[in-house]
């Protein structure tokens, strides 16, 4: 019988330092220390939290008042790079807002690009090697030639008015954030969702992906109209393995109808119990069908005949690439001056594709020609 008392105290060691080793890396990127205060400006009601600044903080906070680039770390480009904390910040804020973000699976490269190498399924048998049962070959054959994905450059543009930039440094960093978060969280979203790839310098985006588009469409039964056989068709067409984790995402437009859906009654009619089960909770998305809604205005609206208006899936399948050189700003003195404002060009690098496609791990909704 094992000895209980030593494996949880071998446990307890094992969760301490696991502890201790994150600590370091979160005091490593400039990221504690942070207040919680109410916060109204992002969309989703999310909080801002007054950031410790540091030295490197409150001299990335000159720079943008003054333009004085003295002890900065500049990037590739020679532009300024944001300091640790604000940028964490900023990307907490851009996480908040884009819904991708928080359903698809992330990763960091060094690199501008990574070497995906397409491999089929593996196959297995049953049987004992020893008596002869042979393993199909297949599983070491690649299903698809190697290709590159790639982090394309965002830039997104941020005006801030000349008096903010004269505020107290804590105020002048949440502005900031709120600022330069916006500023890219919808041009991401919306190339996570229509990008049209690296022939066109932006993300692969899911309901453009050439193999998706291909394999893994439902068209509707009319044009201007989603009924309950469409929804249970993308929910049947996808692959049982994808179901567990998937979730719907429609349009706003879309998701009025989708809430007028009702279950067919005993006479036939669909008058029955309404098939929307609105969010138990504040935070937790409403459901379809049993599984969660996600609104998402990237995607086409009915009457947009023949385009891509929902998608079901298991969005984790969708892989954001994020380098690891970070976020850099360059400032823009005299070309909205005029305004009363100071322009910031913030600049990045992200990626985007959906891994192993031919798996369907998403059904996308079509809209029926007229």
């Amino acid at each position: 019988m094992p000895d209980i008392d030593k494996l949880v105290k071998e446990a307890e060691k094992e969760i301490a330092r696991a502890k201790a080793l994150n600590d370091e890396r979160e005091l490593k990127a400039g990221r504690l220390g942070l207040v919680r205060d109410p916060y109204h400006g992002l969309p989703d009601g999310s909080e801002k939290r007054q950031i410790k600044l540091e030295d490197a903080d409150k001299r990335f906070l000159q720079y943008i008042r003054t333009g004085e680039q003295k002890a900065l770390v500049l990037d590739d480009l020679g532009q300024v790079l944001v300091s640790p904390a604000i940028e964490a910040e900023i990307s907490r804020a851009v996480a908040g807002i884009v819904i991708m973000r928080s359903l698809a699976s992330q990763r960091t490269i060094e690199k501008d690009r990574i070497l995906i190498r397409g491999i089929d399924e593996a196959e297995v048998k049953w049987g004992r090697l020893e008596i002869g049962t042979e393993v199909h070959e297949k599983s070491l054959v690649p299903a698809t030639p190697p290709q590159y994905k790639y982090v394309e450059s965002l830039n997104g543009l941020s005006k801030v008015g000349v008096e903010m930039l004269s505020d107290s440094d804590f105020d002048l960093a949440n502005i900031l954030v709120d600022s330069f978060a916006r500023a890219v969280a919808d041009a991401e979203e919306k190339a996570f969702v229509i990008g049209g790839g690296h022939d066109v310098e932006e993300p692969q985006g899911y309901a453009t992906d050439a193999v998706l588009l291909a394999d893994s469409v439902v068209e509707t039964s009319a044009v201007g109209a989603i009924t309950l056989e469409d929804v249970l068709e993308m929910v049947y067409t996808l692959p049982s393995k994808f179901r567990r984790n998937a979730v719907f995402q429609f349009n706003s437009l879309s998701i009025l109808e989708l809430r007028r859906l009702r279950a067919e009654s005993t006479t036939g009619v669909h008058e029955g119990a309404f098939l929307w089960v609105n969010s138990p909770a504040a935070g937790q998305p409403s459901t379809l069908a049993g599984y969660p809604v996600y609104t998402q205005d990237n995607l086409e609206t009915l009457a947009a005949t023949e385009g891509i208006i929902g998608a079901f899936g298991d969005f984790s399948q969708y892989r954001i690439l994020d380098h690891t050189s970070g976020m850099s700003v360059q400032r823009l003195v005299e070309l909205y001056i005029e305004s009363g404002l100071h322009g910031f060009i913030l600049h990045k690098r992200v990626g985007g594709y959906i891994q192993r496609p031919q798996n369907r791990p998403i059904v996308l909704l079509k809209e029926a020609a007229a």
